[in-house]
């Protein structure tokens, strides 16, 4: 049963993440569990078949790995079907890094590759087809994004998490020529929250430049995490000047330059 909930995906993989009890059975917990992460997977599963069908031999990279839970999920559900392409898991731990090693040799996963370091000098591939950062803290996830640009990434698929320098720009910065605004981000508070909403709008922005077309969605409900929100992009040509134009005119008027703009 439990591997029907996952196509595709082993029992004993299940088991080592903690998706399934030690005994391979389904409680509460990790039938909460289950649930998110087949919702994640199928918001992925157009991205990675597009690239799948299109590439002879895709690189998926995986910013702030963590454990390697999400290369780990890709590999089985996708690629081992598939007899190609590898996910690169970037994660600047050293002892996750080793953890996550053992784990793809115990399994005997060969398409899984980890590399230690950061997210910005990170050794991966010069091409890269699909690159997702899910909870990548404040500025890590403007370097996936910079990444993603520097490797003419086909797809991105974003989680961020803790915007905090647009919060800070916002607190030190003098009034913006959009004065009416500062109401909105004068309270510590606020300017958390309104920094962080900006942040977001500002890589969606940032992509839309870039060509790609941007789908901001909900990764889980507000039940399981504040920090829930999804941005997945498609490329679909090289730029695009009203998207540049908008950013330009946003920028202008809060005052702010995130990582991702000045760096890009």
């Amino acid at each position: 049963m439990a591997a029907e909930l996952i196509p595709g995906v082993s029992v004993d993989l299940l088991k080592e993440l903690h998706l399934l009890t030690r005994d391979g059975d389904l409680n509460a917990d990790s039938r909460r569990k289950l649930k998110q992460v087949n919702h994640l997977l199928g918001l992925l599963k157009p991205a990675i078949e597009d690239v799948l069908a299109r590439f002879g031999d895709p690189v998926i990279v995986d910013c702030g790995a963590g454990k390697g839970y999400l290369g780990f999920l890709l590999h089985d559900a996708f690629l081992k079907a598939a007899g190609k392409g590898t996910v690169v898991c970037v994660e600047s731990r050293a002892d996750l890094v080793a953890a996550a090693e053992a784990r793809a040799k115990r399994l005997g996963m060969t398409r899984m590759k980890f590399v230690l370091g950061d997210i910005a000098t990170a050794a991966v591939p010069e091409r890269v087809h699909l690159l997702t950062a899910l909870h990548a803290c404040d500025t890590a996830t403007d370097d996936a994004m910079l990444l993603a640009f520097r490797g003419n990434a086909d797809h991105v698929a974003l989680v961020p998490c803790c915007q905090a320098e647009v919060a800070r720009q916002l607190a030190d910065a003098k009034s913006p020529p959009a004065s009416a605004m500062r109401p909105l981000f004068e309270h510590a508070w606020h300017r958390r929250e309104f920094g962080s909403h900006l942040t977001n709008v500002i890589r969606a922005l940032a992509l839309e430049s870039r060509g790609f077309k941007v789908t901001v969605t909900e990764l889980a409900g507000w039940e399981h995490s504040l920090k829930n929100e999804l941005l997945l992009a498609k490329r679909q040509k090289a730029s695009d000047t009203a998207a540049s134009a908008k950013l330009a005119e946003l920028l202008a008027a809060t005052g702010v330059a995130p990582k991702v703009v000045r760096a890009g």
